[in-house]
């Protein structure tokens, strides 16, 4: 009996961004947004376990140009408020219609460009040794938050004078990888009570494309790298 889980890798691009209109196919050095994602995704299994979920015909055209799989979703799941969850049990269902085994999703974002290379082996093994039913990235915050009630602030993570350094230690999602079950993503959750918190370092873990100024960033980022491995 093989107890090997199966996975499928899940990479959701929708194409109305209110934010940063067309971002997925806009040009990232010299390749689309996705495409980061789709070669990460290339690097770490076969083309026939990774689909690309979208409503948009370039996007589609692109990713079977990529040799990798695609799943058109309704023009319901394309809205401002549709939810990722949402999305990834579309895309369960889908396979469990279709008879194509799966048992956890591995969730790439489009808007995360930059993974490091081992990241994706190393939350598999954590997901599996933990016998969790997801797993997610974080990246640890560093800056000194509250919230503001009543035109009054009240730190959330810090007393009043005290030092950067000394802050209690606070996360946050990075958004790189989501590893989750079938059957949680179908009762709505693709993050758990029991979620394996995985922490990653270093600034570009913490690019998310969503504004404008995150693809300043990212472009900025990309250079440094390429002008680093040029030396």
């Amino acid at each position: 009996m093989n107890n090997k889980i199966k996975y499928k890798v899940v990479i959701p691009a929708r194409s109305n961004s209110k934010r940063l209109p067309g971002k997925n196919m806009k040009l990232l050095g010299n390749k689309p947004l996705i495409q980061y994602s789709i070669d990460y995704a290339l690097s770490n299994f076969e083309a026939n376990e990774i689909w690309v979920n979208s409503d948009d015909n370039d996007i589609i055209t692109f990713a079977i140009s990529k040799g990798v799989n695609t799943l058109v979703r309704p023009d319901v799941l394309g809205l401002d408020l549709t939810s990722t969850v949402d999305v990834l049990k579309f895309h369960v269902n889908y396979f469990k219609n279709e008879n194509i085994e799966c048992d956890a999703i591995i969730l790439l974002q489009a808007t995360n460009p930059f993974r490091s290379k081992e990241l994706l082996k190393s939350a598999i093994i954590k997901f599996e040794s933990s016998k969790r039913n997801s797993l997610a990235t974080f990246s640890i915050h560093e800056k000194k938050i509250g919230e503001i009630k009543n035109n009054i602030f009240k730190p959330t993570n810090y007393l009043p004078g005290q030092r950067s350094q000394d802050l209690k230690k606070s996360y946050f999602e990075n958004g790189l990888i989501y590893i989750t079950k079938c059957e949680s993503i179908l009762l709505g959750k693709i993050i758990t009570k029991d979620v394996y918190p995985l922490v990653c370092n270093g600034i570009e873990s913490s690019v998310d494309i969503d504004h404008p100024e995150d693809f300043i960033f990212a472009e900025y980022l990309l250079k440094l790298k390429s002008n680093n491995n040029e030396k």
